[in-house]
């Protein structure tokens, strides 16, 4: 047993500058630790940012020339009309927009176009000024098919105005 209090006394004599307390660098590294870690949970997060709402769409009454330059171009939104419904397709923009695979019905009356599943410029109304089509001559099969796309618009995309001939505005 002496020899062991005689080693305790050795090292105790040979280095003074040992700490045996609290004050350790092991224990200053685990303090940094615990004041970040704490530092992290209780900061403040920035508040959330909510996205923006659309402008609130007035319900107006549409002639085929108040309605072409909704088209999608010069920032303009993109707006079609079927069965004398006017549907803003701003959120389909790459089908309806330029460049987009119906782009030729943006600005126009698309009834009698998507009821015949073309996309030919001569399903679009040519005479502006005169009457809106009336989708005469169209058989129950296309009938159907346009009353189709018309529940699909009615699904996705908001109504914000009807199609009325030039002469009835």
């Amino acid at each position: 047993m002496d020899y062991i209090n005689q080693r305790v006394a050795q090292i105790a004599a040979q280095d003074p500058t040992v700490y045996t307390g609290l004050i350790t660098p092991l224990n200053a590294v685990l303090l940094g630790i615990a004041l970040y870690t704490t530092y992290l949970v209780c900061k403040p997060t920035p508040p959330t940012e909510l996205p923006r709402e659309p402008p609130a769409v007035v319900f107006r009454t549409f002639t085929p020339h108040t309605l072409l330059p909704y088209n999608g171009l010069n920032g303009m939104p993109v707006y079609l009309a079927v069965r004398g419904r006017v549907f803003d397709v701003t959120s389909g923009r790459n089908f309806y927009g330029p460049g987009g695979p119906y782009e030729n019905f943006a600005g126009r009356d698309a009834s009698r176009g998507l009821a015949c599943h073309s996309f030919d410029e001569d399903m679009l109304t040519k005479d502006l000024d005169g009457p809106l089509d009336k989708l005469e001559g169209l058989g129950p099969e296309e009938i159907e098919s346009l009353l189709g796309w018309e529940e699909r618009f009615l699904s996705k995309y908001l109504v914000v105005g009807k199609l009325v001939a030039q002469a009835d505005a």
